[in-house]
């Protein structure tokens, strides 16, 4: 049962001033946010009718894919309704007052570390693993040492009070991540004639070229794949589960023949939803 404000909710992991925060305001500006500490809780509000919606980040153009929810997407029940790109930003937040050469030590979620790893190693700044970006401005501003700072957003920094020394700190300029929003429900009344795309989960059978088979069914049918991942599934060897995008309708005549074709050489598929392609994705292929 949902209560009176869960349909103007949406939930994110991470604290107020993450990324997530920017994307689903940027998406949804009107709705309200619900911060949670980790994936499986975002994905739990909405499927618990706490929140309508759940901004997740599913892969980024220098760090890949975000490992996490890839595990988490075949347990849940939820639906793919929306997916939205971002520029991401990264500042180098500190106690107000700190200079560059002050700093020993920055922390941030892995992946922030990473799409920074050489403009840090050439400030000669250890980089520490911390929960998340926001979580990491949080506890610097807590913390008070001029020598520990984060990278996280500037509205993190906003927040929390801390001082942005250096702005666009991430190594290359194209850092883009992709979010995709959960909703209860599917979209209903998806216009054919507008650009689609089309998110699938599947296991093949362990037969010799399976996989091989089922890609030559979309490629016959002139379908466009834009992202394969595979993962072991729970911890299996043998049982290997994949992820996929196409740009397509689910009632396009090739899309239909194509997953008549995946399902002669897999144990289980699952569409995860079909929605509209952001308009990025359409003026990044013009």
């Amino acid at each position: 049962m949902t209560n009176n404000n869960s349909d103007n909710l949406i939930s994110f992991q991470g604290d107020l001033g993450a990324y997530s925060n920017l994307a689903a305001k940027q998406m949804f500006p009107d709705m309200e946010v619900l911060p949670c500490r980790i994936f499986e809780d975002a994905l739990a509000a909405v499927d618990d009718g706490k929140a309508k919606y759940a901004a997740i980040p599913i892969e980024n153009s220098v760090a890949g894919r975000v490992a996490d929810i890839h595990y988490l997407i075949p347990h849940s029940n939820l639906h793919i309704i929306k997916e939205h790109f971002l520029r991401i930003n990264h500042n180098l937040l500190v106690i107000p007052g700190t200079k560059v050469e002050d700093l020993k030590s920055v922390r941030s979620h892995e992946q922030a570390l990473g799409q920074c790893r050489r403009t840090m190693d050439a400030l000669g700044i250890k980089r520490e693993v911390y929960a998340d970006t926001a979580a990491a401005a949080k506890h610097v501003a807590e913390l008070g040492d001029p020598t520990v700072g984060a990278i996280a957003s500037s509205l993190a920094g906003e927040i929390y009070g801390l001082e942005s020394i250096k702005k666009d700190i991430e190594d290359a300029e194209h850092n883009t991540t992709r979010f995709v929003v959960f909703s209860r429900e599917p979209l209903t009344n998806l216009p054919q004639d507008q650009p689609t795309m089309t998110s699938f989960i599947f296991q093949v059978r362990n037969t010799p070229a399976a996989l091989y088979k089922v890609m030559g069914g979309f490629a016959t049918n002139g379908i466009n794949m834009t992202k394969l991942e595979s993962y072991q599934l729970d911890g299996e060897i043998c049982a290997t589960q994949f992820y996929a995008d196409i740009e397509g309708h689910p009632d396009d005549e090739g899309v239909k023949h194509a997953f008549e074709e995946l399902s002669f050489y897999t144990d289980e598929y699952r569409i995860l939803g079909s929605y509209p392609q952001s308009q990025y994705r359409i003026d990044q292929r013009g």
